[in-house]
């Protein structure tokens, strides 16, 4: 089964990312590798799985590559959703000589040339998340160009990263998405997103509690996971805020937190109103036009942060298990002013 239930979908969507580059607004002044992190022995096994799809020509040879990756075709491509591997393969074959697709794989693979920079990346990633949950299985990746079908899929088995979601401006094709949300797409957000995916299968959480107090801060605990398991990355590249945008809020964060109590936010179990404040907006004009949208995801990480530094003797794996979002916030006794 994959990692990625409903509310983590919406997180990817939603928190891509902001900028073009690796700058932008971080909680660390300054930030140095863990000693003890780089002793977890870790092995990446990163395929590039859109050099030998696009050498496809036949049916015969896109049953060989469906044959030659198992869990791919049975995971991402779907296999049991074709009545034949021939069904399938002729597919397949169809796309990988489509010259639009054939174009965008070169932008792709353009804008993510450079193979050991990828793997380095996603080495620390999972270095991290085997330092905080020894157990985790790290999982072969593979990357592919999915035609914008699907940007990222990750289980036990298997992590597909879809570069041509992430390969930028440049590219001849872009997700068809709103612009605000486009700009999102660059390949800095690639391991992030990532990184988000993986928080979900230890994301713990009470599903009879459909308060917008739970998912905030169930928002908060996989942005504050993403946090841990990539310590040098800018905050703005975890939430998806722009630089600006991420001033502002905190500047402002005291008239943001006042807006949830005085308007008795907090227990409000309407989806269309929880939607307001968590689902993807270009502002939330209810607190301010200035305020971008899935402010209160930002609140329900800073309200982790927040419980999280009140007690250092908890564990990320045990921050991850807490399914009760009433004690994460009385205990972190989160309680911002205005200025």
């Amino acid at each position: 089964m994959t990692y990625i239930p409903a509310y983590l979908r919406r997180l990817l969507f939603c928190f891509l990312g902001a900028g073009l580059a690796l700058g932008g607004c971080t909680s660390n002044e300054t930030c140095s590798a863990d000693p003890e992190v780089a002793k977890v022995p870790v092995t990446v096994r990163l395929e590039r799985l859109e050099q030998p799809f696009f050498r496809i020509k036949n049916v015969a040879e896109a049953k060989q590559f469906l044959r030659q990756q198992p869990a791919f075709t049975t995971y991402f491509l779907g296999r049991k959703q074709f009545p034949s591997e021939d069904v399938l393969a002729k597919q397949l074959v169809g796309l990988a000589t489509e010259p639009g697709l054939r174009k965008l794989g070169q932008d792709s693979e353009a804008a993510f040339r450079d193979t050991n920079a990828l793997q380095n990346q996603l080495e620390q990633l999972f270095q991290h998340v085997r330092y905080y949950f020894p157990k985790f299985p790290v999982p072969p990746v593979k990357t592919f160009v999915s035609g914008l079908s699907q940007d990222l899929f990750v289980n036990d088995s298997l992590m597909v990263l879809s570069i041509d979601f992430f390969a930028g401006a440049k590219a001849s094709y872009r997700p068809n998405v709103p612009d605000y949300i486009l700009r999102r797409y660059e390949p800095a957000y690639l391991v992030p997103t990532a990184a988000l995916a993986i928080s979900s299968k230890y994301n713990q959480k009470k599903l009879t509690d459909q308060t917008m107090l739970s998912e905030m801060v169930q928002f908060g605990k996989s942005l504050y996971f993403a946090e841990k398991v990539l310590p040098c990355t800018a905050d703005t590249l975890l939430i998806g805020f722009t630089d600006k945008e991420l001033a502002n809020l905190q500047f402002n964060e005291g008239k943001v937190w006042a807006h949830f109590i005085e308007k008795k936010l907090l227990y409000n179990t309407s989806p269309f109103t929880i939607q307001k404040y968590i689902g993807e907006r270009p502002n939330v004009p209810e607190i301010d036009k200035s305020c971008p949208g899935r402010v209160g995801a930002w609140v329900g990480w800073q309200i982790v942060r927040k419980y999280m530094a009140e007690h250092p003797n908890v564990t990320l794996a045990q921050l991850m298990a807490q399914k009760d979002p009433q004690r994460i916030l009385n205990e972190s006794r989160y309680r911002p002013k205005r200025k």
